[in-house]
């Protein structure tokens, strides 16, 4: 691994990489120097973890959810605003934040 990293440029440090191995791997080693092993990490604002469990993250799109209803509660609730338009505000603003986080 870095000898492929060094090859483009780049400089691969021991200290900050970690490591999350599905399998039955319990420790890795680059050129000597044991690489950490965690159990789950941040990738791009997601939790992965090892055993595949998802169910944080699910949590989390469904409390980002409903803190978008809460924040449309007043036009929700006006009477002003027609049902249609409503419904088109929460497909565009509540339905993206549950799919995608």
């Amino acid at each position: 691994m870095k000898e492929e990293s060094e090859k483009v440029g780049l400089k691969l440090s021991i200290q900050k990489t970690k490591i999350m191995a599905s399998g039955l791997i319990s420790s890795w080693q680059i050129n000597g120097e044991t690489v950490e092993t965690v159990a789950d990490f941040i990738f791009w604002g997601s939790r992965i973890t090892a055993d595949g469990d998802c169910s944080h993250e699910i949590k989390r799109c469904l409390l980002l959810g409903r803190k978008t209803m809460t924040n449309l509660d007043s036009i929700l609730k006006s009477r002003d605003i027609t049902l249609p338009i409503k419904v088109c505000l929460v497909k565009a603003m509540v339905f993206p934040v549950v799919m995608y986080g």
